[in-house]
């Protein structure tokens, strides 16, 4: 079993009626239990509400893939209690596959690991996009048809302010021309990460039977069965009597023990 958290800013749901009759469990809820009806998936939802806004050290260790959905409160994940961003950054450096989801381009563990502005231009206009396979053999692409459509979306649009990914698997046309890469993927360190469009809230994107399907492909995808590395920042010294073949020291060294500095 894959084990999945699903990540929700869970903000809308409780401000605004017309999300919460789409999503009356909340879109981390509507996520989870799609998930759930794989039977290699076993889902579970944290929201910001949560104490350390659900992503405690324990929970992350208990997370294969996580998920991350946010738009209106990316500012409200703390920086005074920093280490939640670096635990997520962390535990993906580590090994934990994870997957943003539409405005989570803007999510705090999204700009770090890209390290670049990740901006767009967007229209809420509830207009239709196309998405186009563009990868017919990418695992996350398994089961879809070379596109489909979602009948009302929020507009993105190039330029999209990331990096070079290493496979573009969707792209998005909207009706009102614009085109953006809506399926990217990266590697950070151990970990494997899958940014995917849509999802805007006052939409019911995530009850699109396609939708699901890339979601579940991406969770398998983004999934490493290895051992998660405890400390990927380390950077341990290999000393010279360590090495595997035989090395005769030539030069100066900064890096003497007990050696006094410069004065």
């Amino acid at each position: 079993m894959i084990r999945v958290t699903v990540w929700g800013e869970n903000v809308h749901e409780q401000k605004n009626r017309i999300v919460a009759g789409i999503y009356p469990k909340g879109m981390h809820g509507t996520i989870a239990d799609a998930l759930n009806r794989d039977a290699g998936l076993t889902a579970t939802t944290v929201t910001l509400q949560d104490p350390e806004h659900g992503l405690t050290d324990a929970k992350l260790a208990d997370t294969d893939v996580l998920i991350w959905w946010g738009h209106a409160a990316h500012g409200d994940v703390q920086d005074a209690v920093v280490e939640i961003v670096d635990r997520v950054c962390d535990a993906v450096w580590g090994g934990m596959g994870i997957i943003f989801l539409h405005s989570a381009h803007f999510a705090k563990p999204f700009k770090r690991l890209m390290g670049a502005p990740c901006n767009l231009s967007w229209r809420e206009a509830g207009e239709r996009e196309r998405l186009w396979v563009t990868s017919r053999n990418h695992p996350i692409a398994a089961g879809l048809p070379d596109h489909f459509e979602l009948e009302t979306e929020e507009m993105y649009g190039e330029p999209f302010g990331v990096p070079d990914p290493m496979e573009t698997v969707f792209v998005s046309w909207f009706q009102g021309g614009e085109v953006f890469r809506s399926g990217l993927t990266y590697k950070r360190g151990a970990g494997s990460i899958f940014y995917f469009r849509p999802g805007h809230e006052t939409y019911p994107t995530y009850h699109d039977a396609n939708v699901q399907r890339v979601i579940a492909n991406g969770v398998k995808w983004a999934f490493n069965p290895a051992p998660r590395i405890a400390n990927p920042n380390a950077a341990p010294n290999r000393p010279v009597d360590q090495a595997l073949e035989p090395i005769v020291e030539r030069g100066p060294r900064l890096h003497h023990d007990g050696e006094e500095g410069f004065r």
